[in-house]
């Protein structure tokens, strides 16, 4: 394979080699922007699920699955979700050769598939709350370029749906979802700002919506996932209602949370490097592989040693390979860089003699060990590595952002801006026409640098109202 693009300078095209080398994806299927998942690309995506179902279990959600197709009919009831999807749906017009009486949708998103039946699932204050996840595909009519994991038309996708009793309370549900992203950040290595949207670029029919963003490449970012409020902006169209002790009857307030495959994208794009993809080991389709090195005496049975090294390290819960194909060693190191695994471990003649075993883990980090001390020593090379990898993301990080004080300073930034804002729409459009690119909203948390006293807008000079807010350019 040729050398990968630089980075810095060509993230896309870096990006798009990576991918298509360490084989996460096939993107030849004859649909564009539907792609094949690839053994190696399907093992890091059940992983990445399992982490996400260990995480929302944990806050008390619960598995569901719905149907993919939607009626027209219940697509129809919630009028500002159509607009806001209506470019992007695909139609079911016929079954076999007859059209159909009702037109189905292709689930862009689940809210209308599942509401009608929230309204018979929920009668009483008994039935509450409801918090029930889904991972499913969803199907998309993406107009602009097509780019694996981060602009598909056909979408792996988390979805958590709740309803719950009172505005406050589907404010604690928010929250809650926030600390179990940040549990499944931390699992992946994985620095981000959560940030609340303008109300012009908030998801349609939310009351309000706060997205995950990463920055990659220049001044960009890439949104991994979005947590929604909706108030009864759905219970009201849907009438999913409930009887309180009192007798009265009160609309539910409804909150989602969705991640997708994206993730897998935002991996890729944070920790790859000139060497190609780098997993954290949370994630990592193999933990360890295991490079038997053939040795000159037919009694120096190196791929035996392997092997029994790979049932230990399987039993103590390690996702292991062992590389016995007929590649040079120098080739097999190459290859399992390029895809990515966090730790290689070498065992030729000296190491079958001495009883040890030689490793290497993604960062280039070299070391030796008894094999005696085998899982030991994985355990903690391996946390070792994702320390190490979590590091240089949250220096990475840091790097990506800058402060603006003028719109003049926005033209043409390699940087997330971070500016004074007064909060009002002219103005988040004036920074979004400077910048070429989005006010991505204000921070929820702290922000990734050290910033002066709030004085005045950026936009209008304005001293009342103000907030610190990001602008940037999206992927």
């Amino acid at each position: 394979m040729a050398d990968l693009p630089e980075k810095r300078a060509a993230f896309m095209d870096w990006y798009l080699a990576v991918v298509e080398a360490a084989n996460l994806t096939d993107k030849r299927y004859p649909v564009k922007g539907m792609n094949v998942w690839t053994p190696y690309g399907f093992q890091a995506r059940r992983r990445l699920d399992e982490l996400m179902i260990r995480e929302i279990e944990a806050t008390g959600s619960t598995p569901v699955e719905f149907p993919t197709l939607i009626p027209e009919t219940e697509f129809q009831k919630e009028a500002e979700h159509i607009k806001g999807f209506s470019a992007e749906v695909y139609w079911v017009t016929k079954g076999g050769s007859s059209a159909l009486d009702i037109p189905l949708v292709l689930r862009p998103t689940s809210e209308t598939a599942m509401y009608p039946i929230f309204a018979i699932w929920i009668r009483s204050h008994k039935d509450l709350p409801l918090n029930v996840y889904q991972i499913v595909n969803t199907f998309r009519y993406e107009t602009k370029t097509t780019r694996p994991f981060l602009r598909v038309r056909e979408i792996h996708f988390f979805e958590e749906h709740t309803c719950q009793a009172t505005e406050d309370l589907a404010t604690q549900r928010v929250r809650s979802n926030l600390a179990a992203f940040a549990q499944m950040a931390q699992a992946l290595c994985l620095p981000y700002m959560a940030v609340r949207r303008p109300d012009w670029d908030k998801f349609a029919g939310a009351y309000y919506s706060i997205a995950l963003d990463i920055p990659v490449g220049e001044a960009r970012t890439l949104q991994i996932g979005s947590i929604h409020h909706y108030r009864e902006n759905f219970s009201r169209p849907y009438e999913i209602r409930y009887e309180a002790p009192d007798g009265s009857q009160s609309y539910v307030h409804q909150t989602t949370f969705g991640l997708s495959e994206r993730l897998i994208g935002a991996v890729v794009a944070v920790h790859g490097d000139g060497k190609g993809a780098a997993f954290p080991t949370s994630i990592a389709p193999y933990e360890v592989v295991i490079v038997p090195i053939p040795g000159r005496s037919p009694t120096t049975d190196t791929v035996g040693l392997a092997n029994e090294a790979a049932r230990r390290l399987r039993a103590h819960g390690r996702r292991v390979h062992v590389d016995t194909s007929d590649e040079r060693p120098g080739a097999k190191y190459y290859r399992w860089e390029l895809a990515g695994v966090p730790l290689r471990i070498e065992l030729g003649a000296r190491e079958l003699e001495h009883k040890e075993a030689s490793c290497t883990d993604r960062r280039g980090t070299k070391g030796s060990f008894p094999l005696d001390r085998l899982e030991e020593e994985v355990d903690r090379r391996l946390a070792q590595y994702d320390s190490a990898i979590y590091d240089a993301a949250r220096a990475q990080f840091r790097s990506a952002f800058a402060l603006a004080r003028t719109l003049r300073e926005l033209a043409g930034s390699v940087h997330v801006r971070v500016i004074a804002w007064c909060g009002s729409e002219a103005c988040g459009h004036a920074v979004e026409e400077a910048i070429d690119g989005s006010l991505l909203g204000t921070p929820e948390g702290e922000l990734p640098l050290d910033l002066p006293k709030l004085e005045k807008c950026l936009a209008c000079d304005a001293r009342e109202g103000l907030r610190w807010a990001l602008a940037g350019r999206s992927l």
